[in-house]
C-alpha cells in the first residue's frame, strides 16, 4: 500500500484554502490523482505546507517529519504536489529539491476541483461525482 504526503503552498493554506478540503475529499474518493490508487489503496501520511515562498524550507521540514516520525517505522512512498504548488512560480525548483533530496516520486496534482470563472457563469466539476 502507497503511504502519501500532501504538499501544499503555505500562503494558501492559511489563507484561502479551507482545511485544504479538496485535496482531502479527492484523496477519499479516490478522485484525481489519487485515482491511480482505487484498487490497491492508499494511505495519507500527511498534508505539508512548504514553508513559503520560495520553498528553500520543504526539505528541512521533511527531514523534521522524517525524525518525527521514527517512532512510527514509516515513511512516504510518494509525494502529490497540491494544484496550489503545481502553478506556483516556484514549483520547478520545488520538485527539483524535492526529487534530489527525498528519492520518492513527486506527482504533479491532487484534486480535479477548479472553477473556471470567477464571475458569470462558472463552470464547475462538482464534488458528488
Amino acid at each position: 500500500m502507497e503511504r502519501l504526503l500532501i504538499v501544499g503552498c503555505k500562503r494558501t493554506m492559511d489563507e484561502i484554502c479551507v482545511g485544504c478540503c479538496r485535496c482531502l475529499v479527492a484523496f477519499n474518493r479516490y478522485d484525481g490523482e489519487f485515482a491511480r490508487y482505487k484498487d490497491q489503496g492508499a494511505e495519507l501520511m500527511g498534508l505539508a505546507s512548504c514553508g513559503s515562498c520560495p520553498g528553500t524550507t520543504l526539505v528541512p521540514r521533511l527531514a523534521l517529519m522524517k525524525h518525527s516520525n521514527a517512532v512510527f517505522d514509516v515513511e512516504p512512498t510518494r509525494i502529490h504536489l497540491a494544484p496550489c504548488v503545481v502553478n506556483c512560480p516556484h514549483s520547478e525548483s520545488i520538485i527539483a529539491m524535492l526529487e534530489a533530496r527525498c528519492g520518492i516520486e513527486v506527482i504533479k496534482g491532487t484534486h480535479p476541483y477548479r472553477t473556471e470563472t470567477i464571475f458569470g457563469e462558472s463552470v464547475h466539476r462538482e464534488l458528488s461525482t
